[in-house]
């Protein structure tokens, strides 16, 4: 995977997004799940994982904190898919967002 990722403003809003991917579409759940997670057998220039990406926060299944322009990528990328997204403002200062933070489930894509 590329390590180049576009920096991310500090002063964004941040962004509540879930998403919800029916379980009858598979396909599409894993579509979504690459391109959230990524995968192992990725080549080395694919896009990074979002849940890899700077200011990305994994708050639970199918929820995240992120930056405005970031959510508004990954939300219009999660359409395409045909996910259902809802996204809401959220204000939390950086050491309230620490306690959410987790390290991802998922292995890195090597």
């Amino acid at each position: 995977m590329s390590p180049l990722v576009a920096p991310i403003d500090a002063s964004a809003p941040l962004v509540l997004l879930s998403y919800d991917v029916s379980a009858t579409n598979r396909s599409a759940a894993s579509r979504v799940a690459h391109l959230i997670f990524g995968r192992k057998d990725m080549p080395e220039a694919s896009p990074r994982p979002y849940i890899l990406r700077p200011g990305v926060v994994w708050i639970g299944q199918s929820v995240f904190v992120l930056p405005q322009p970031l959510a508004a990528e990954l939300a219009e990328k999660l359409h395409g898919l045909g996910a259902a997204v809802t996204m809401a403002p959220v204000t939390i200062s950086s050491t309230e967002m620490e306690a959410f933070r987790r390290r991802p489930r998922c292995r890195p894509a090597a």
